[in-house]
């Protein structure tokens, strides 16, 4: 159901267009978290550091698929505010037909350069064999990832945040269950996990778009709208672009990052594949209530109703440090048993090296919450060079300082960059925010 995000109270608005997104991350992480828990128990330390080693890859793929989201949403988001209908519609043709060219030419790539990426951040020959295997059916599945996210995004445009939550839910389940028939009754290995992942993404994005072009069919228009605009496609790529090249510097960071990672044996790369799952769980929460501020800006910039965006994001900040309280009190208080699930054996290297990220990183919750809610901001009025601004210098700081802070103080010099670079990112973007900045950025259609 759509719904419409300029009237209402707003705090309340958003209250309750964000909690199903955030059951949606949930279900998302929790099959995420499947691959890995599965992989550790039941195929071995081997394959968990195989399956967290290839996930830094992917998210390369992630950032793409996230970028034509966020575009599409932006957009869509501002159409449907100011009850542009048919303009709307020629945003998600448009978004649709350069998204599956974008998809195929980085499927080509991915075949073509995986064994080098590999190679790039030195992955240690026992898991290598098992990295690329992953790594490949996954690439074969782009065309889902890619037009599901697209489909998740046009529908938190609209302000229906449930039916995303219904497909995700289902698929995340399904794939939980075929991840553990594969590798444990099959014995598929990471083969299996990546073919769950495969198959469940697959299903969820065919029903995803056919609700997508049944519900816009059901949205009268007296003009008939375009199939693909060349301007569309420009003020979708101004949003997009600037989006793929901040996650894309994000996974390659990462990538960075990983690589620093793997020269300190597969022991500590599986208590980081590991503890990096509950990390990412939290880090994607806060993320998808920083899209939801999005979507709710946006919506109410197209609306001109700029006064509700204010009251938003105090909303937005209460939702985060309330999810934060609870998250830190478990990581704190259950982190070993949370980290043991994932290993078929106890290890005491593995077992160390996440509890050390998780008492450095997790204090800092609330820090990189606030950065995400007011990034969000800043996301939803096309900000772009004020949200590339803070989030190129957290990372910028993060992956110089892992290089540097390594050299003296070991692996836990790696953990101690990620603090410091969300700190000073979030008063970057705080910076922003407060200044009104952002406000130069508005665009109305």
């Amino acid at each position: 159901m759509n719904k419409d995000l300029t009237v209402g109270r707003p705090e309340t608005v958003l209250w309750k267009f964000s909690i199903p997104l955030f059951g949606s991350v949930i279900f998302q992480q929790l099959y995420n978290i499947a691959d890995s828990l599965i992989a550790g128990k039941f195929a071995g330390e081997n394959a968990l550091a195989a399956v967290g080693n290839s996930y830094e890859i992917t998210l390369i793929y992630l950032a793409f698929a996230f970028g034509c989201n966020i575009g599409c949403s932006v957009i869509v988001s501002q159409l449907f505010g100011a009850k542009k209908y048919a303009v709307m519609k020629t945003a998600v043709w448009t978004t649709f037909i350069a998204s599956g060219v974008l998809c195929l030419v980085l499927t080509a790539l991915g075949f073509l350069l995986g064994p080098s990426l590999l190679h790039l951040i030195n992955t240690p020959e026992n898991v290598f064999a098992d990295s690329l295997l992953y790594l490949n059916i996954y690439t074969a599945g782009l065309i889902f990832l890619f037009f599901y996210n697209i489909a998740t995004g046009i529908f938190s445009a609209m302000g229906d945040s449930r039916t995303p939550f219904i497909f995700l839910a289902f698929s995340s389940v399904a794939n939980i269950i075929m991840d553990y028939v594969f590798v444990k009754n099959l014995e598929m290995g990471v083969a299996g996990v990546a073919w769950a992942t495969f198959i469940c993404q697959g299903i969820s994005c065919v029903l995803a778009v056919i609700t997508i072009f049944k519900r816009l069919a059901s949205i009268h228009t007296e003009k008939v709208h375009q199939k693909f605009s060349r301007q569309m496609f420009m003020n979708i790529a101004k949003v997009a672009v600037p989006s793929i090249l901040q996650q894309s510097f994000v996974s390659v960071g990462n990538i960075i990052l990983q690589s620093i990672i793997n020269q300190y044996g597969s022991s500590v790369m599986a208590g980081y594949s590991a503890v990096i799952k509950l990390n990412n769980l939290v880090i994607t929460s806060f993320t998808t209530l920083g899209n939801a501020m999005s979507n709710f800006t946006a919506q109410n910039i197209g609306a001109n109703k700029l006064e509700r965006i204010k009251q938003g994001y105090r909303g937005g900040l209460i939702m985060i440090y309330l999810l934060c309280v609870p998250v830190i009190v478990l990581y704190f208080t259950m982190g070993k048993a949370l980290l043991g699930m994932f290993m078929k054996e106890e290890s005491t290297v593995a077992l160390e090296t996440g509890m050390q990220f998780i008492t450095i990183v997790a204090p800092f919750y609330f820090v990189v919450g606030t950065k995400l809610i007011t990034d969000g901001i800043l996301r939803g009025a096309s900000a772009m060079k004020q949200f590339m601004a803070a989030t190129f210098l957290d990372l910028i700081l993060r992956v110089s300082l892992a290089f540097i802070l390594s050299g003296k103080m070991g692996v836990v010099g790696i953990w101690r960059s990620w603090p410091i670079g969300w700190t000073i990112g979030t008063l970057l973007s705080l910076y922003f925010y407060i200044s009104g900045s952002w406000k130069k950025a508005l665009k109305t259609f």
